[in-house]
């Protein structure tokens, strides 16, 4: 995989800060927090995310059962910090198989959680949350509200707002998404550097995540 960063909204090449402007600049987007390549699984990655983050680094806890982490990703530079990041997941899907699950927290406009979910545009969209709230899920005793999102039948997305960022739930296949319904409570890993952080179970690196944020060619 190409170590340059790129779009986080489409995966193209992107030009550096210049004499000219302070941000990343895509061709196709103008300017965005540049996608990093997808760190190797370990401490040593939870740690670096966790000290670069300035959004949550969102993980269910407890894992679902027979769950373990298998991906890490974030949007930003050095000089941003981190301000869209992705926990990847997978385990066994409950109407068998093994399942995908991707959670995103970022600012708006990055555009992570829309590619994720297979979106042309950065964010959920108008009138996302109009009806009524499909799931609900436990942060620090505040109930985070998510909305169902239509992704086709590959995927199940869950899409809300939380600490004043975009959070998105991703699963693949779409039947995995059933597993919504399991889970109760998420941690933001920056709250639990000494704790939870060290406890995480490392699987093989995730598909679904190196396939959704491949460089474009």
């Amino acid at each position: 995989m190409r170590s340059d960063p790129t779009c986080p909204r489409c995966g193209r090449a992107i030009h550096p800060p210049s004499v000219w402007t302070s941000a990343w600049q895509c061709d196709a987007h103008g300017p965005v927090a540049p996608l990093r390549p997808i760190r190797p699984l370990g401490e040593a990655s939870v740690d670096l995310i966790v000290k670069s983050a300035q959004v949550p680094v969102w993980v269910p806890w407890p894992l679902p059962a027979g769950w373990v982490v298998t991906g890490f990703a974030e949007a930003g530079d050095e000089r941003s910090g981190a301000l869209g990041a992705v926990v990847a997941l997978s385990g066994p899907a409950p109407l068998g198989g093994v399942g995908e699950m991707a959670i995103v927290a970022e600012d708006p406009g990055i555009g992570l959680g829309a590619r994720l979910a297979g979106f042309d545009g950065p964010d959920p969209g108008d009138g996302f949350d109009d009806g009524p709230v499909d799931s609900k899920i436990r942060h620090d005793g505040h109930e985070i509200a998510l909305w169902s999102v239509d992704a086709g039948k590959q995927r199940a997305v869950y899409a809300g707002e939380a600490n004043s960022c975009w959070m998105w739930m991703v699963f693949k296949p779409a039947d995995a998404g059933v597993l919504m319904c399991d889970l109760k409570t998420v941690i933001d890993l920056r709250d639990h550097r000494n704790g939870v952080a060290r406890q995480l179970p490392f699987g093989a690196p995730s598909p679904f995540l190196a396939s959704a944020l491949r460089p474009a060619d």
